[in-house]
């Protein structure tokens, strides 16, 4: 079989924004393209091994989304390396995965920017720290954007897959 698609997810401490947006678009993709891709996050600034936020857990439930299992990681050049698509929740994240590798600025976009690959333009406010409702309006605001690039991001899976 065919290696999976992978879509990486960017954010600075990787337990709030990125874990919510990866959890959302697996359960996306696994209604569209069952075991086609592989969703995850990293932050730029993240510890190794710590869970999404309390509120972050909460928030995903909204679509049964499952954070229990979530582990932060930082972002590295292998990961960046292995991901055929990758969403940066703010500009600094964008400038920091190119950074890291610049052969990755062709497939590294802002979540509200895509498929324009530039570094400039609106990123998703970091909720940590705030409250459950803040939270809840950040996975909304996420999911509203997933929604919108479904279509975009399955088309680019089922292409990866057609040069097999």
């Amino acid at each position: 079989m065919a290696e999976k698609f992978t879509i990486l997810f960017v954010c600075t401490g990787n337990t709030c924004r990125s874990p919510m947006a990866a959890g959302a678009l697996q359960m996306l993709l696994e209604k569209e393209r069952p075991g086609r891709a592989e969703v995850v996050s990293a932050g730029i600034a993240a510890a190794d091994g710590f869970p999404a936020t309390q509120y972050a857990q909460e928030a995903a439930l909204v679509w049964d989304v499952d954070l229990s299992g979530h582990r932060s990681q930082p972002l590295t050049s292998e990961l960046i390396r292995r991901a055929n698509l990758i969403f940066a929740m703010s500009e600094r994240h964008h400038r920091q995965v190119v950074r890291l590798d610049p052969t990755a600025a062709d497939r590294t976009f802002l979540l509200k920017s895509f498929p324009d690959d530039s570094p400039d333009g609106e990123g998703v406010e970091d909720p940590i720290g705030q409250s459950l409702q803040r939270y809840n309006q950040t996975f909304l605001e996420i999911g509203e954007w997933l929604g919108r690039h479904l279509q975009a991001i399955v088309k680019r899976i089922d292409e990866s897959s057609d040069g097999d």
